[in-house]
């Protein structure tokens, strides 16, 4: 067993793309969201299974698996996966390249996301009064909610011409506050194709509403503001003037576009679940 060490952005990739070549069996992420999507971008598409150990302060991923938000009670799970050899394919999205776990934010999730890594040191002790308090902060000062920031093509003349905020998920719930998940699209799951949710509206009404539907559980209802697609296999995001946009929680800086597609087993995941 090798453990290495991650101090900056990019690290967890290369590390785990050099254990892929060497043929290593098992690459176990411990970190948060971010640490694990560039561990599973570095072993997609080979051989090289992934394990995941929760050790941020949101833990999307690994609590959509089922695993608890706990690493100690994490590593008796993947033991015992281990002992199993339970292992198997799942499909990925991937966005201008780059794969994800869980989602991609375009737009407004974006700016919320660049505004908490300006403060990421607080991110660990603070995440998600943090998040609230830069989703108001944004909501605020930073976010232009009078003109739509750019358009959604799905092909086949299908397309949002007028988005706000989209986001495009390989998995459900979108994210957690506190122990309570935002379910959007519960049919989303790693075998069956991407789930994209657009906003084509942000008065504050439509999004609170939005909000307190996802809160409750039993998914998104149809509302006139909301362009809900599943199993989407690919699409593009596009606009003249360059907009945000996060993957698994990081944010990647403003674009003018971004091409999506479904990566179907794309990573071998070891199921480390109770």
């Amino acid at each position: 067993m090798q453990v290495v060490e991650t101090n900056r952005r990019g690290h967890a990739t290369r590390f785990a793309e050099d254990a892929a070549r060497r043929g290593i069996d098992v690459v176990v992420a411990y970190g948060g969201d971010g640490t694990l999507n560039e561990v599973a971008t570095g072993v997609a598409m080979t051989d090289t299974a992934l394990a995941v150990l929760p050790g941020g302060s949101t833990n999307v991923f690994a609590r959509t698996l089922g695993m608890p938000n706990d690493a100690l009670e994490a590593v008796d799970l993947i033991v015992d996966a281990l002992e199993r050899n339970d292992i198997s394919p799942i499909g990925l999205g991937r966005a201008n390249g780059r794969y994800f776990t869980f989602h991609t934010g375009i737009g407004f999730d974006a700016a919320v996301v660049r505004r908490v890594e300006q403060r990421a040191a607080l991110k660990r002790y603070a995440g998600h009064p943090l998040f609230v308090a830069a989703a108001l902060r944004t909501w605020a000062l930073d976010y232009d909610k009078k003109r739509p920031h750019f358009s959604v093509d799905f092909g086949n003349n299908s397309q949002v011409p007028n988005a706000y905020f989209s986001i495009v998920m390989n998995t459900n719930p979108y994210t957690y506050l506190g122990t309570r998940p935002f379910d959007i699209v519960p049919s989303t799951d790693l075998s069956s194709g991407l789930s994209v949710v657009t906003f084509t509206s942000l008065k504050a009404t439509h999004v609170l509403r939005t909000m307190a539907s996802a809160l409750r559980g039993g998914g998104v209802p149809s509302y006139p503001w909301l362009d809900i697609r599943t199993n989407v296999r690919s699409l593009r995001v596009s606009d003249s003037r360059a907009f945000p946009y996060q993957l698994d929680g990081d944010y990647l800086g403003e674009v003018q576009n971004v091409e999506f597609e479904y990566v179907p087993n794309a990573l071998r995941l070891v199921r480390s679940h109770p």
